[in-house]
């Protein structure tokens, strides 16, 4: 799958300035979660400011939600995160940008939502995708762990006021849709 607007590659360093707390970082890789998707991204994440180091606040596999730096993200994944900002413009003024990385840092130390992850994967079958509607609000309060989209968009929505994909419910919620998601307008993708 290509990508819909021309990559802008910058340095690390030369963008921190740009990047604000939740702002949203996807990871393009050719993964399950890509390949079975709608799109080009198999990881989702938050940055976040914290005693002046840039964070990534996230819930991967195998590691659960944890805060790790920014930095360490770029340069094992060199050319593969793209930036997102949040709310461009301002257009949702009353978006909580601390809310949203509060809810994010209240995430780390959970456990990967494996069976969350599962769920939302198997409505993707034919056979499944004609017999069940996917639930398409969110009222229902998740009861397992959530996996790294849903955390992300669980984290806008709770702690931040808005939803960034309001015509489906967060535990469905994909990486691709969140790129989609006119809350979110893509600033560039990091190299170290």
């Amino acid at each position: 799958m290509k990508l819909d607007y021309p990559l802008r590659v910058v340095h690390l360093e030369e963008a921190e300035a740009a990047i604000r707390d939740a702002d949203l970082l996807l990871y393009r890789r050719r993964g399950l979660i890509a390949i079975a998707g709608r799109g080009i991204h198999s990881h989702s994440a938050k940055a976040a400011w914290w005693d002046g180091q840039l964070f990534c606040l996230e819930v991967r596999g195998l590691c659960g939600g944890r805060a790790v730096t920014l930095a360490s993200q770029v340069a094992r994944y060199p050319g593969r995160i793209d930036v997102y900002r949040a709310n461009p413009g301002n257009r949702w003024r009353h978006y909580d940008r601390r809310g949203a990385v509060s809810f994010m840092r209240q995430l780390c130390g959970c456990e990967y939502g494996y069976v969350a992850l599962l769920k939302a994967a198997l409505l993707h079958l034919p056979v499944i995708r004609l017999l069940v509607r996917p639930a398409l609000n969110d009222r229902a309060p998740p009861v397992m762990p959530p996996f790294c989209s849903q955390a992300c968009v669980m984290a806008d929505r709770l702690g931040g006021g808005v939803d960034p994909v309001p015509h489906l419910a967060d535990r469905l919620t994909e990486p691709a849709d969140l790129a989609r998601s006119p809350f979110y307008q893509y600033r560039f993708t990091l190299i170290p």
